[in-house]
């Protein structure tokens, strides 16, 4: 899978998820590598492009122990139901060192998982993460970088 492929999944994803919930879920979809001991910032959509690196060690919160555990492969997730405001929600391994990250800025995962419609709403991040389980993201370094808010 390419990074183009992945930004489709996103979009799809984030749509069907939105639909099903009766409003937004995510606001904010991030791919990340963290490669070669930095981070790095492959994809972005979301309401604080320029803050969402200054604050991404912070954010990640209870979820960067399950981040950096090495025995995630590609399409396993973690939902972190503490995550407030900007404090991550989750994420979903894409491949080797790289994330999906995935977080509402303006409520917490406790409450969005209180609405009954959340069951429904998971069905599509369940689907992708299979997608991307039969076809991890591969990516080069010389691969652009690319960001829409």
């Amino acid at each position: 899978m390419t990074l183009e492929n992945v930004g489709d999944l996103i979009k799809i994803c984030a749509e069907q998820m939105n639909s099903r919930y009766g409003g937004v879920v995510f606001d904010e979809w991030v791919v990340v590598s963290l490669e070669r001991n930095r981070a790095r910032i492959l994809h972005y959509t979301g309401p604080r492009n320029d803050d969402f690196s200054k604050n991404f060690v912070t954010d990640l919160g209870t979820l960067r122990t399950s981040l950096l555990d090495t025995s995630y492969g590609a399409g396993d997730f973690e939902f972190s139901r503490h995550g407030v405001g900007t404090g991550i929600e989750a994420f979903l391994v894409l491949g080797p060192g790289l994330y999906l990250i995935c977080n509402n800025t303006g409520d917490s995962m406790d409450r969005i998982t209180k609405n009954p419609r959340w069951l429904a709403a998971q069905v599509p991040f369940a689907e992708m993460a299979d997608k991307v389980r039969v076809s991890p993201l591969a990516i080069s370094w010389d691969t652009k970088i690319f960001t829409k808010s």
